[in-house]
This record gives structure tokens, sequence and C-alpha cells, in this order.
């Protein structure tokens, strides 16, 4: 009877709609105490406060320097070559042709000593026909002096004979007019003499500078006679050679017109050249021309002043003609706070600089400072730091981006 019943029940009968609700609903709430069973099974979170914040702290590399003591030099830098410092040359004195050359280049000579001989144009037959003129001139003035003191011997007579008035005056006069010839041919024949001894000594000297000595000690640095040359000495001439001393050298450097200035004699200078690498020189300046460099100052073109100064060379390691570098030290600090001048910045509109600071925990803090000299790599400072502090190199880093946030509520 029930089968009969239900079959006749349509699908849109009202009790079968009912039906289906509610077992619906059943599902959904077995569903949601599922949901919770698991929920509650969960461990719960230790008390906090009402709202913590939780976000990555992202770990950031900074460049930064460490301030230190050390040695400071304000310089300036020119570039120079190396010259010779004290040289002399040597010329013939004589004219005539080179018979013997007893020395090369870069031979090491004493004072004196023979460099060159040279066979003179004058004919040594002219010498000897002096000599034997001034032999004869010799015999003449003794028989002139002979004659002198005849006449001398004539005229005390007749001068006696007079004051006995026992002669006569043509006599009388006769002898002084032949003592006063016999005087004057014998001052003539004097004066003769002397002026062919005057030849004599100069032809001797001549002969003798034929041979060409070292005026200094040193190394012969350049070399132009050569033997069978001619050389004279009517015209002004090529020395026959040069010779230095090489144990002091001078650096003559080119220093540009805005730096010139700030030079004065007796700064320490140093410089390098290629040809010894890791070696360094010194000296003290000794002088800064007056007039600029040949080439510079013309059309446009920068001036530069050349500057002077010395250098030992007792072991002739330089050499005259090596280029350098040079740096004149303008100022100097020893054992004082440095930093570099990476970390040092632009000043601002007053003219001051600031640096970030940097602790252990990467927190910064700005610094003012008081800067003294500086150079291509460190500023001295003078006050705002301390040794040992570390500065930041460029701007302050921006915080890193900020994660999405969890608001966990506190447990009652």
């Amino acid at each position: 009877m029930r089968t009969k019943q239900a079959k006749a029940l349509s699908a849109d009968h009202p009790l079968r709609r009912r039906g289906a609700s509610v077992a619906l609903s059943l599902v959904i709430i077995l569903s949601g105490s599922v949901v919770l069973a698991q929920v509650l099974q969960q461990p719960v979170p230790a008390r906090a406060p009402a709202a913590v914040v939780v976000a990555p702290v992202a770990s950031v590399k900074l460049d930064t320097v460490t301030v230190q003591r050390g040695d400071i030099q304000d310089t300036i830098g020119a570039a120079g070559k190396l010259q010779l410092f004290q040289y002399a040359d040597a010329y013939a004195q004589v004219a005539g042709q080179v018979k013997d050359v007893t020395v090369a280049v870069g031979d090491m000579v004493k004072a004196n000593s023979l460099l060159v001989e040279i066979s003179p144009t004058l004919q040594p037959a002219k010498v000897e026909n002096n000599r034997a003129q001034m032999a004869r001139m010799r015999a003449e003035l003794a028989d002139q002096r002979a004659q002198l003191d005849f006449a001398e011997l004539q005229f005390k007579r007749q001068t006696q004979l007079k004051a006995q008035n026992a002669t006569r005056e043509d006599a009388f006069e006769s002898s002084r007019m032949a003592l006063s010839s016999a005087r004057a041919r014998v001052d003539a024949i004097d004066a003769q003499i002397h002026q062919l001894e005057a030849t004599l000594k100069i032809e001797e000297e001549n002969r003798q500078q034929t041979q060409v000595l070292a005026p200094i000690a040193g190394t012969v640095v350049s070399l132009n006679a050569r033997v069978g040359q001619m050389v004279s000495t009517s015209q002004p001439a090529a020395p026959l050679m040069r010779i230095a001393d090489l144990s002091k050298l001078t650096v003559a450097a080119r220093v540009a017109e805005n730096d010139v200035t700030r030079l004065r004699v007796g700064m320490q200078a140093t410089f390098t050249t290629p040809g010894y690498p890791g070696r360094h020189w010194s000296g003290k300046l000794r002088q800064v021309l007056p007039v600029p460099a040949e080439g510079s100052a013309e059309h446009g073109k920068q001036t530069f002043y050349i500057v002077l100064f010395e250098v030992n060379n007792t072991n002739h390691d330089l050499m005259s003609g090596m280029s350098t570098q040079v740096q004149f030290v303008v100022a100097q600090a020893q054992n004082t706070l440095l930093l570099p001048v990476k970390a040092l910045g632009a000043p601002d509109a007053a003219g001051a600089y600031s640096v970030n600071l940097v602790d252990g925990k990467q927190r910064f803090s700005s610094r003012k400072l008081k800067i003294g000299m500086r150079n291509a790599r460190e500023v001295q400072v003078l006050s705002g730091l301390a040794e040992g502090d570390q500065v930041l190199v460029g701007p302050v880093p921006a915080p890193p981006a900020a994660l999405p946030s969890k608001s966990i509520a506190a447990a009652p």
C-alpha cells in the first residue's frame, strides 16, 4: 500500500523538496564540525603584544673606510729631465792639426791630464830665427855698452880738462854728444831685445799649448776632436771635447704657471725615473728660472717655468738626459689622522665637509669635518673624527622594501 503511495508521489511534491533541504543542511553542519575540530587541535601561540610586525631584515654590504694615522704630503707634480751640473769644454789654444787624441767618450780623467796633442801651423824655423836674432842683438848690445863706457870715459876726461882750461870747447861738446848717442843706441837695442823676448815667450807658450789638458776632473761625455783635424783659434769653433763631473746632476722640471707660485727655494723635491722602477731620489729646490720655458706660452699654450735642483749621483746610476717625474713637497704632516679622499665627498654651499659614520650595528651618524692638507689619495682630518672610525663611502643606502606584514591578536 505504501509502495503504491510513494510511486504515486511526483518529483515536485512538497514532501520530496523538504527532504532534500534537510539533507544539505546536515552535510554543511558535519563539514563545519570537522574544520573546527582541526583548528582546536592546533597549539595555542605564546602571549604577544597586541600587534607585532614581522619583516625580514636584509644584510646590506656597506663600502666603508677606516680613519687611520699616518704621514701626508701636499705635493706639486712635474715632468723633468736630468742635466749635467758641472762641466767644462776643452778648446784648442793654438791653430794647427790634431796630432793625437788620448781619450774616448766615457773615460774618466784627472785635472791637467793630457787630452789632445796638436801640431802647430807656426813653422819651427821662425822660432829659431827669432832666437838667432836675439843672440845677434845681445852681442850688438854688448858692443854698444862698450862704446858707451868709452864715451863716458872721454866725456869725464874732457870735463876735467875744461875745468883746467886745457881743452877746446868744441872738443868738450863733441865728447858730450858722443856720450848721449852711445846711451841712445844702448837704450834702442835694449828695447828691441825686450820686444823680441816677448815674441819668443808668446811663441814658446803657443808651443806648449799644443797640448790640450783636462780643465777639471771628470768623465768625457762628448768628443769632437779627430786625428788629422785642422783646428783654428781665429773664429769660434766647437769644443774639442766636454768633461763633466757625474757625481752630481741637475734636475730641470717644467712646472705649470698655476703651481710655480707655491714653490720656494729650499723646498724638498723627490723624483723617480723609468729606468729604476721603485727607486726614489731627493734634493732641495735651488732656483726657479724667471723666464718661461722654451716653447711654452706660445699660441695659447700653457706657460711652464723651469725649476732646478741637484741630486747626488756618487754611484753614477743616473745619466744625463733621463726623464723624471718630480714631486715638490709644499707641506707635510706626520702621525696625523688620514681619511681616503673617496670618502670625503663634495663640500656644502659653505665649503664645509660632512661624512657618515657607521657603527657595529650598521647605524649611521653624520659628522662635520675640519680638514687640512690633501693630496690625490688622502686628506688630513683636523677635527670631527677619531682613529678607527668607520666612514661610509657614498650616500646612505635606502632601507630595504617592506614585506607584507601579519597581525596576530594577542591571547586574552
